[in-house]
């Protein structure tokens, strides 16, 4: 499947817009206790109980990279296969049946139906002490809407597309939707005060490769019982794909910052030069900077404005996010990377004036690094789009060398899913980047001149008795004009113009640096001019 083919297989919007909907459940203490009276029966949602301990997983994907690789079945009846949009929302998990519900368990599992996109079952274990037991699928856990015309009812062990995570985010009587593995090797989260927005997966393979993009999957899933007092779950998965099988281990802890940390063990079939690592997946349709041949009466609308990252040199880089007419790809090489991750800056709902989507409240997600990753790049993947429904952006690690065949890969790393990353840097940051036409009555020869207004904001930036701060630009290509700093009272910060010729050139990187007495005081803002 290709990287199109796979964005306009499932409106990712509708998915998101069906997991808002289904987001909250009754504290635990409620009615409900179908699943756990059943686990303790030994009913039938539960399969033999089987011996489980981490290491468990490992040796699966290690044995299962050693045997060519098994697509995963895809034979639902087509009276789930054929589901639409609208049908397959009609089909909802009734709280009353989730894991752990009635208990002291401060968090409840809840199961996703299989059909519309979903196609592939996942198998979901859970694991309570040593053992661990499969749940089996019985149409009981859900309600059917009028809308689903012919549902399931004798269908034995159907199985499940995924799974969410409900705990109390954000008030201490309400569970709260906050996690959700659903498809592929996607997943995501949200912190309290936010809505879902971008997603991460356990691993990309050949991204943006013409010959096309392969998606690994989490096949089966482990997730271990939480103490009464937990404020942290823990989930294991098995991953596999034509190139490489995975064992992961998620530990996810939610709040004010909703934090899950990764650990991975890959098993590749055979080489991979094309990996993503901690890859994040977003989307960006337009803003004040990228808005040609757009005719829409909001001013943005995206979950992420930028990359940043922090580089093993200790630079912080500003990379605003484009829609661009063709693909583009970005690789920013670094040794020992500090973090680097997917930002959604822009929190003014007067910006977007969305009042159904909150982009304002969208979170961003910062990759932080557990131990050394040695030499590679951050790779950014802007892929054009006509529409918001579709996850066009693509940001992940890349090791210089490639994986080799029958050698194990570890990696680890924390996701941070907040409003900013967790480490503040004390310099200036970018808040905005607006652009156009340096001036419209120009001829049209000319026409190809831009201006471009950089805003940073920072405490102490502009104060009296400081020496003022300059702007150090520079251009790959074509011809800058001198910068044109000034103070932004409202902002509290600075505002940089310059204008860009690009003197017949097709792309232009473009950087631009506040400095004050020799020293730097801000983030680096970094930019891709392409013809519009």
């Amino acid at each position: 499947m290709t990287v199109g083919e796979l964005l306009v297989s499932v409106s990712r919007r509708s998915v998101l817009a069906l997991a808002a909907a289904l987001a909250l459940a009754p504290r635990p203490g409620s009615p409900g206790r179908a699943l756990a009276a059943a686990l303790a029966e030994g009913a039938e949602h539960w399969g033999a109980p089987e011996p489980f301990r981490p290491a468990l997983v490992r040796e699966r994907a290690q044995a299962l990279a050693a045997a060519p690789w098994v697509p995963p079945p895809q034979d639902l009846p087509e009276t789930l296969a054929g589901l639409d949009y609208d049908q397959y929302r009609d089909i909802r998990f009734r709280p009353e049946s989730a894991i752990w519900a009635g208990g002291e368990s401060p968090f409840q599992l809840q199961l996703f139906h299989l059909g519309f996109g979903y196609r592939e079952p996942v198998a979901i274990r859970v694991v309570d002490g040593g053992t661990s037991r499969k749940l089996i699928f019985d149409p009981a856990m859900f309600s059917y809407g009028p809308l689903v015309e012919d549902p399931p009812t004798d269908i034995e062990d159907l199985g499940f597309s995924g799974f969410r995570i409900h705990a109390p985010v954000n008030r201490d009587d309400y569970l709260d939707e906050f996690a959700v593995f659903q498809g592929a090797s996607y997943f995501r989260a949200v912190a309290k005060g936010q809505a879902y927005g971008l997603s991460a997966r356990g691993l990309a393979v050949a991204t943006a490769d013409p010959a096309g993009e392969e998606f690994p999957t989490f096949r089966e899933f482990w997730i271990e019982t939480p103490a009464p007092d937990a404020d942290t779950i823990v989930v294991h998965a098995l991953l596999d794909s034509p190139s490489t099988t995975g064992a992961y281990r998620f530990s996810l802890r939610p709040g004010a910052s909703t934090v899950i940390e990764v650990e991975a063990v890959l098993y590749p079939r055979a080489e991979i030069a094309t990996v993503g690592v901690a890859p994040l997946t977003s989307m960006y349709y337009f803003s004040g900077h990228d808005r040609v041949g757009i005719d829409d009466f909001r001013g943005a609308v995206h979950d992420s404005d930028g990359l940043l990252m922090w580089n093993g040199q200790g630079e912080w880089l500003w990379r605003p996010i484009l829609n661009p007419r063709t693909l583009q790809i970005a690789t920013f090489l670094d040794s020992k990377p500090h973090g680097f991750g997917l930002m959604q800056r822009e929190r003014d709902l007067g910006v977007y004036q969305d009042l159904e989507a909150d982009y304002h409240r969208r979170p961003s997600l910062w990759v932080e690094p557990i131990g050394d990753w040695g030499e590679g790049a951050v790779v950014l993947v802007e892929i054009p789009t006509d529409a918001e429904v579709h996850d066009n952006i693509v940001a992940f690690w890349r090791p210089r060398l490639p994986l080799a065949a029958g050698v194990p890969f570890q990696i680890a790393y924390r996701l941070h899913w907040r409003g900013e990353p967790p480490v503040q840097h004390g310099l200036a940051k970018v808040r905005r980047t607006l652009s156009g036409l340096s001036e419209v009555g120009r001829p049209q020869a000319e026409r190809d001149k831009r201006v471009f207004v950089v805003d940073f904001a920072g405490e102490g930036l502009v104060q009296e008795g400081e020496l003022p701060v300059t702007a150090e630009v520079s251009a790959s290509a074509g011809v800058l004009s001198p910068p044109v700093v000034k103070t932004d009272p409202d902002l509290g910060g600075v505002r940089v113009a310059i204008e860009l010729d690009p003197q017949g050139a097709s792309v232009s990187e473009l950087r631009c640096t506040l400095v004050r007495d020799g020293a730097i005081v801000s983030e680096t803002w970094l930019y891709r001019w392409l013809p519009a």
